[in-house]
């Protein structure tokens, strides 16, 4: 696996352990992104570092414990396996998800030229009408529900998530559907909808499931990625080692 990176230079090593470090956090990387600031569409340059160098990363997360995926309509790259790290989602954080997921469903169903952008006030006005927001959330809530589904590339913002206002345009990324299946929202919208609270709760557990038993997977995880990490950094991209 090593004598691969010792024949790259030392930017294609960097790029490729930025781009390994990716997917790790953010589970996958998208070939088009909107740009932050004027939601225009920009190649992915990490895209083309995961395409070109396919079959090292693809060894390397497999010693992880982890697959690397290739979904070529969907034009993205991700992981799967039982060593990836799981998000436990709050019970308002699923509730803005699920609306999210509803709302992209809707926009792709019309012929609006923003087809998939919305904002926080039409997600409340969203809310209210499914009767899934019938309560006022803190801005602490709001926080946490759009910086997992930034990190996780599901919606695209033109600011930090702090500085989001009700009117601030928050493009949404078809890998929305990877995370919330339609069947899956169909249940925990009736459950939602008759009230059933404690069971919508175990609902959004389908993105935590075996949370607790997968945490020393994770810690053995984390410390194989340090061990290999440490080499890529030794190497410096002429077939040495420093």
């Amino acid at each position: 696996m090593l004598p691969y990176l010792e024949e790259k230079t030392p930017s294609e090593v960097e790029e490729i352990r930025k781009t390994i470090q990716d997917l790790f956090r953010q589970t996958c990387i998208l070939h088009v992104k909107y740009d932050p600031e004027s939601l225009l569409q920009r190649n992915n340059p990490k895209y083309q570092v995961c395409n070109k160098h396919r079959e090292f990363i693809a060894e390397y997360v497999e010693v992880l414990g982890c697959e690397l995926v290739h979904d070529p309509e969907e034009q993205i790259f991700y992981l799967r396996g039982q060593s990836m790290p799981v998000e436990h989602l709050s019970l308002s954080a699923t509730k803005i998800l699920l609306l999210v997921r509803l709302l992209y469903h809707e926009k792709m169903m019309g012929s609006s030229l923003d087809a998939t952008i919305t904002n926080l006030q039409e997600i409340r006005e969203r809310g209210r009408d499914t009767n899934l927001l019938n309560m006022r959330l803190t801005a602490a809530e709001w926080y946490d529900a759009l910086n997992v589904m930034k990190i996780h590339q599901m919606i695209e913002l033109p600011c930090a998530v702090r500085n989001v206002e009700d009117s601030t345009p928050i493009y949404i990324y078809p890998t929305i559907n990877m995370f919330l299946k339609s069947m899956d929202m169909e249940a925990m919208l009736a459950d939602f909808a008759n009230g059933q609270e404690e069971q919508a709760d175990a609902g959004q557990q389908i993105m935590t499931v075996e949370e607790n038993n997968m945490s020393q997977d994770t810690n053995d995880m984390s410390h194989g990625m340090n061990d290999i990490d440490k080499e890529m950094k030794r190497t410096d991209g002429k077939g040495k080692v420093e």
